[in-house]
């Protein structure tokens, strides 16, 4: 069993920043491929980023590329979310996922975050 925390979401303008972090706990994070979805109001989950277990291969959503970067410390049992230049449409309720493989994470992940909130004002 694998539990994850999500923590950095908040309030910003559009063009600002934002970092997510998700905590792992339980069986060995660095096994694990990790990834990030989003949730808008209104809408069905997307995919947003995924990274391999070694850390050496990443996945985007093309309506991120280029400005949000998926990374991982497996010291720190932690995958993170940079999330830069961001639009109003940014918004939603962010969730860290993680899976056996990176294919796995993208196509159904076997385990759930809570989810944190990402606010992008106008």
């Amino acid at each position: 069993q694998v539990q994850l925390v999500e923590s950095g979401g908040g309030l910003v303008q559009a063009g600002g920043s934002l970092r997510l972090s998700c905590a792992a706990s339980g069986r060995a994070f660095s096994n694990y491929a990790m990834g990030w979805f989003r949730q808008a109001p209104g809408k069905e989950r997307e995919f947003v980023a995924a990274i391999s277990a070694s850390g050496g291969y990443t996945n985007y959503a093309d309506s991120v590329k280029g400005r949000f970067t998926i990374s991982r410390g497996n010291a720190k049992n932690t995958v993170y979310l940079q999330m830069n230049i961001l639009k109003p449409e940014d918004t939603a309720v962010y969730y860290c996922a993680a899976g056996t493989y990176i294919r796995t994470v993208v196509a159904g992940p076997d385990y759930w975050g809570q989810g944190t909130q990402v606010t992008v004002s106008s």
